[in-house]
């Protein structure tokens, strides 16, 4: 199966979004025929999908820096950035319990958790059976976190979400995106 349909399947995309890809198509590809066809959001969730972890969770730290962030919502962007810089499991594990802690309720807690589901376990961490997340859920994190920055502005919405889909196409490689 290619990446851009194992991608698809991965991040439920609708029907009529499967109808616009192919398995061939490499990922920029795949990205951009979704955006040609106005389908932003699933545009973002494949994109979300292909690019590799780290990649997904830097972009969205970089649209972040650019955004009228809360204290909390500051908070959770710089425990991203943190394990961005060094993904070590402490800064992975500090990033998924302050998602954890917030609830999940705010823009930060979900930069954080697109940092804090990259791998590890999502077992308290005192517990000795490991959890591992999906291979998916950063790229949900990251899609919801990218939403919620598009809505800070919700007369701009659909603009600001592709212009965000836009800066990290690029960053897919023609050759393909994460297994």
């Amino acid at each position: 199966m290619s990446a851009v349909i194992h991608a698809s399947v991965q991040m439920e995309l609708p029907a009529e979004a499967n109808a616009v890809l192919r398995a061939e198509m490499t990922p920029q590809a795949a990205v951009q025929a979704l955006l040609g066809a106005g389908r932003s959001q699933d545009a973002l969730k494949l994109l979300a999908r292909l690019l590799p972890k780290r990649y997904a969770v830097a972009w969205v730290c970089q649209c972040a820096r650019e955004q009228p962030l809360t204290q909390e919502d500051r908070a959770g962007a710089s425990l991203a950035e943190q394990w961005v810089r060094e993904p070590s499991e402490s800064n992975r594990r500090a990033a998924f319990e302050f998602a954890h802690a917030g609830g999940y309720r705010s823009l930060g807690a979900w930069i954080a958790a697109s940092a804090g589901w990259s791998g590890g376990s999502l077992a308290p961490a005192a517990q000795e059976t490991p959890v591992p997340p999906p291979d998916h859920l950063t790229a949900r994190a990251t899609v919801a976190a990218i939403n919620l920055m598009a809505a800070l502005e919700p007369a701009e919405f659909d603009a600001r979400r592709t212009a965000f889909i836009e800066r990290a196409a690029s960053l897919l490689q023609t050759g393909g995106g994460e297994a």
